[in-house]
């Protein structure tokens, strides 16, 4: 997508709010009612804005919340979007782009996910990623304005902030684990030869989402962090 149309985006949000948030945070399936519970200063549904795509999962309310947690501004998708929607890559991360031009700093990327290393229950925090059967978000002609041609991926996800995260978790008494994930595009699950070739490759949960908006977001700035919820044993297999 076009930097005009980036921007234009971005102009109008910014018409319907002055909110600058600090953090955005993506909420995975399963997970939209945590925007329900902050301080709101102003919601946006997407179908109003111009450019957006519409999110048709269920369950995914499909708009913006823009609030407060302890004083801290954020920013929250509640409901993102994805290949198996039939979007192109440009329009899928069009909100981590424009979450960006708004102000945020931070992303923090959620997901339900299928287990390969870990069974239904875990909290993943995600250390690394496999980006290889998605398309790429970065494809064509590059927008310098957002990033560099050949963004650097060693360090996609924020050795501090997950630090952040392992430190909060264990005050808080919260198993945790780390792992990498890898995103197919779906919308099938996964055959069990598949899910044998991802463990082959290091993978140690898997999902339709996710790393295109980690590597937009790597593309144009943010620090970013991911946790993935393990909802389910990948293919029905028993994690090893």
């Amino acid at each position: 997508m076009e930097l005009k149309k980036i921007n234009d985006t971005v102009n109008f949000i910014k018409s319907k709010t002055k909110f600058k948030p600090k953090i955005a945070v993506v909420l995975g399936s399963g997970l939209g009612s945590f925007a329900d519970d902050i301080d709101i200063e102003k919601t946006l549904d997407y179908s109003d804005i111009p450019f957006f795509p519409q999110s048709t999962v269920q369950g995914h309310k499909g708009r913006f919340v823009f609030g407060y947690i302890k004083n801290i501004p954020l920013v929250i998708m509640q409901g993102r979007f994805h290949n198996y929607e039939g979007y192109p890559p440009g329009q899928i991360v069009l909100p981590i782009r424009v979450m960006k031009l708004l102000g945020a700093e931070i992303l923090i990327l959620t997901n339900a996910s299928g287990g390969i290393s870990f069974k239904a229950g875990t909290l993943m925090v995600i250390k690394d990623h496999i980006s290889n059967f998605a398309p790429n978000p970065l494809l064509g002609k590059n927008i310098e304005e957002l990033g560099v041609r050949f963004p650097d991926m060693s360090n996609v996800y924020d050795k501090n902030l997950i630090d952040i995260i392992y430190n909060s978790a264990k005050k808080n008494n919260i198993e945790i684990n780390s792992g990498v994930y890898i995103q197919l595009t779906g919308p099938s699950y996964e055959a069990p030869a598949e899910i044998r070739m991802c463990k082959t490759l290091g993978a140690d949960a898997v999902g339709m989402s996710t790393v295109q908006e980690a590597i937009a977001a790597r593309h144009i700035g943010f620090k970013v962090c991911g946790i993935s919820l393990i909802t389910n044993a990948a293919a029905n297999e028993t994690p090893i």
